[in-house]
């Protein structure tokens, strides 16, 4: 059986960290989120892969080539339109000869859910299999509904508050016959202009399909589409990996609970790590800093003197030299944040955290949130970020400037000063009477 996987957009309410990369591509501990989900689906034994791509598909490409180092056999299918789920699949038909796995690549799960799903199409051989996870708030999902033997009879789009059938979203892990194909060739743009795989599963259910459905465990699968979802993705990658010390520890610092210092990285004296916690090669830790849980530090990055960086995503290359606070935010590679830097993560009120997505105002429904900064972002001192602000690529921040706003890509800050200037009497004091 071979797998699908939907990689071709660009996760633009995951900007500005997609202006530079395709979500699928942003790294969550310490791998990107593609990554995660082809080690599941090869844990499982499928060795096979087509991946669907388009937005900035050299960046995927470059980074898994053949699928040779991964331990799979990768084909890409060029989807020319991102044009949906509905569409994306017909790119890969040519590639496809019986049935098979398709996923979307921007959710997070274990290999027991890939494991569930591919049996029971195996078991009960229907038309389409998908998986189902059960959701606290159905109206912003897909919701299932189904009889008391797990045969599909429907699938409501974010149906009103109290009107869902059920409480089961469709998970986006699916197994088809290649029937799929040509139900997915007779679907009509939907009211968002976009063609659903979800249609064509309608159109398998009218002509009298069976389409089953397996639940999934809620903790085995997280669905990844605003930014603070990749602060909870990257705890649960950590608290699911094992973790290794390879790299050089010195003597004096601390390492509490599970931490992965990877071989060529460096924790100095007076580090205070608490896990779980990622380093990756080449970064340079400490000394007398303080690394909190759920925290990954890419490739290359230097964490310096009396920083405290707390449930963060730093990505690649990114130097937080010194006396700067780093919480519940994500940073960007190769950025430089001067010393001082500070990203509030709570309001006054205690209230949670609002941050803008696609021009409007979300709720994150956090009461702690930071700052998101693009890549090349630069600080100057005492730079301070208003929680819930992003901060666009290449971005530079002037020396005590508080950002209250979001900023767009290749912005400069810069404070204006109002200076005077005094004679100093004597002894320096009289200018002060």
């Amino acid at each position: 059986m071979k797998a699908v996987i939907l990689a071709a957009g660009e996760g633009s309410r995951l900007r500005p960290l997609t202006l530079t990369r395709p979500k699928h591509m942003i790294p969550v501990g310490g791998k990107p989120i593609l990554e995660h989900c082809l080690n599941a689906i090869r844990t499982c034994g499928i060795r096979e892969v087509v991946l669907v791509v388009n937005y900035m598909a050299h960046v995927i490409k470059n980074y898994f080539g053949s699928g040779d180092k991964f331990g799979l056999k990768m084909e890409y299918a060029y989807q020319k339109e991102v044009l949906g789920t509905g569409n994306a699949i017909k790119a890969a038909e040519s590639y496809i000869q019986e049935d098979f796995l398709l996923v979307y690549g921007d959710l997070l799960f274990t290999e027991e859910t890939i494991k569930k799903v591919a049996e029971a199409h195996s078991k009960n051989k229907p038309s389409a299999t998908l998986a189902v996870v059960p959701v606290d708030r159905p109206e912003h999902y897909g919701i299932v509904e189904l009889t008391e033997e797990n045969k599909v009879k429907g699938i409501i789009e974010k149906p009103k508050p109290n009107e869902a059938p059920s409480n089961l979203a469709n998970a986006g892990i699916y197994a088809f016959t290649t029937e799929i194909f040509e139900e997915a060739k007779r679907i009509s743009a939907s009211s968002r202009g976009e063609w659903e795989i979800t249609d064509a599963i309608e159109n398998l259910l009218k002509k009298g399909r069976h389409v089953h459905a397996v639940e999934i465990p809620k903790d085995n699968w997280f669905d990844i589409g605003r930014p603070w979802d990749l602060l909870e993705a990257n705890h649960w990658v950590l608290t699911r990996m094992e973790h290794v010390v390879y790299g050089n520890v010195e003597a004096g610092a601390n390492l509490i609970g599970p931490v992965t210092v990877a071989e060529t990285a460096r924790v100095r004296a007076g580090a205070y790590i608490e896990g779980p916690v990622f380093i990756d090669e080449g970064s340079d830790v400490g000394p007398n800093c303080y690394i909190r849980p759920s925290t990954s530090i890419g490739k290359g990055a230097r964490i310096g003197n009396a920083c405290e960086i707390k449930n963060s995503i730093i990505m690649d290359r990114t130097h937080i030299g010194h006396l700067s606070y780093v919480g519940d935010s994500i940073i960007g590679e190769n950025c430089n944040l001067g010393a001082g830097t500070i990203t509030a993560n709570y309001r006054f009120d205690a209230g949670t955290v609002k941050m803008m997505v696609k021009d409007n105002l979300v709720d994150s429904g956090r009461r702690k949130l930071g700052a998101v900064f693009g890549d090349g972002v630069k600080t100057g001192v005492n730079a301070l970020f208003m929680p819930g602000v992003k901060i666009g690529n290449n971005c530079w921040i002037g020396p005590n400037v508080t950002v209250y706003r979001d900023l767009p890509p290749n912005t400069a800050v810069f404070l204006k000063q109002n200076l005077e200037k005094r004679k100093l009497g004597y002894r320096g004091c009289s200018c002060l009477m």
